[in-house]
């Protein structure tokens, strides 16, 4: 599935950061530069729609795992 463009910058961000806890601020802050409406309910339904195009099973994500209260976590395979 093709990617939009706030997706792909998301999941450039996750994948930039991989390990690392990105929290919403900083993934807003990323994806939306400038808009400052930009809230964490509207990356929670962009991080959504990239995991059901990236995830093998998006209600049991592998690899961009919910952080709860404070954002997200891109997994690497081991």
């Amino acid at each position: 599935p093709k990617l939009t463009p706030r997706e792909y910058g998301l999941l450039h961000q996750l994948i930039l950061h991989a390990g690392k806890v990105l929290t919403h601020r900083q993934l807003l802050q990323s994806a939306w530069p400038d808009d400052t409406n930009a809230d964490v309910q509207a990356l929670r339904v962009h991080v959504r729609h990239l995991r059901q195009k990236v995830e093998a099973n998006p209600q049991a994500p592998a690899r961009i795992v919910t952080e709860p209260g404070v954002g997200y976590r891109f997994l690497t395979p081991e």
